[in-house]
């Protein structure tokens, strides 16, 4: 049973603890990330934010946050996004939402990355959920399904609504059926080996904080 809505949005506002005044804030996507972006905007903390994606985007920009692109902004002090799973590590597989090379970027350009989650994305190895999405420039398709597969993974194109899903960067997905990876960082050392491959969702040695949305409704801090 996944965290319903009101526990990640005790979430997102538990996380405002990490914001100052004057702050560059990176705005991840998904459910999680979503709701710390409406309690951003809902706090009246003056800070300019780095969305992650264009629903990042449009939601802050309903809720009255300043937006900049990541050339704007030349540093980001704190970047706030959730995951699909983390591990006893806070190694994480992001990339269900379809933003994680955008997401990859703002983080590794943030001091800071805080992860929101909800208890059931708690995993003891990675890849317990089974998919660990790469994003794929879509020439190069063809070539990266067929290497994949070599390395006995299972890849298949996301679609969306009956289409091809296409990324805010103009390329397509493959989730990548897997079993637990014994090997996180070599596995994502693999993949960005492949010709075609943009990215991986394997974020390795990226959070520094997460935050757990128990069962109970209590949040539990964890730090790298």
């Amino acid at each position: 049973m996944p965290a319903n809505e009101a526990s990640l949005e005790a979430l997102g506002r538990y996380a405002l603890r990490f914001v100052r005044p004057g702050h560059t804030i990176g705005l991840g996507t998904g459910r999680a990330a979503s709701a710390f972006i409406r309690a951003l905007g809902a706090s009246g903390i003056e800070v300019r934010g780095v969305p992650t994606s264009s629903p990042a985007e449009e939601l802050a920009r309903s809720v009255g946050i300043p937006i900049v692109t990541l050339e704007q902004a030349g540093k980001i002090d704190i970047d706030v996004d959730g995951a699909d799973e983390v591990d006893p590590r806070l190694n994480l597989i992001k990339g269900l939402g379809g933003a994680l090379v955008r997401e990859k970027i703002v983080a590794a350009s943030s001091r800071r990355l805080v992860v929101l989650v909800g208890y059931e994305k708690m995993v003891k190895r990675l890849g317990d959920h089974g998919v660990i999405p790469v994003e794929v420039v879509p020439f190069g398709v063809s070539l990266v399904s067929a290497k994949i597969k070599a390395m006995g993974i299972k890849p298949r194109v996301r679609e969306k609504d009956g289409k091809e899903f296409i990324t805010d960067n103009g390329n397509v997905i493959l989730d990548c059926a897997v079993k637990k990876i014994a090997s996180p960082a070599r596995l994502d050392r693999d993949l960005l080996t492949i010709p075609g491959v943009v990215g991986t969702g394997l974020f390795i040695g990226m959070a520094d904080v997460v935050l757990v949305a128990e069962a109970s409704g209590k949040i539990r801090a964890l730090k790298r």
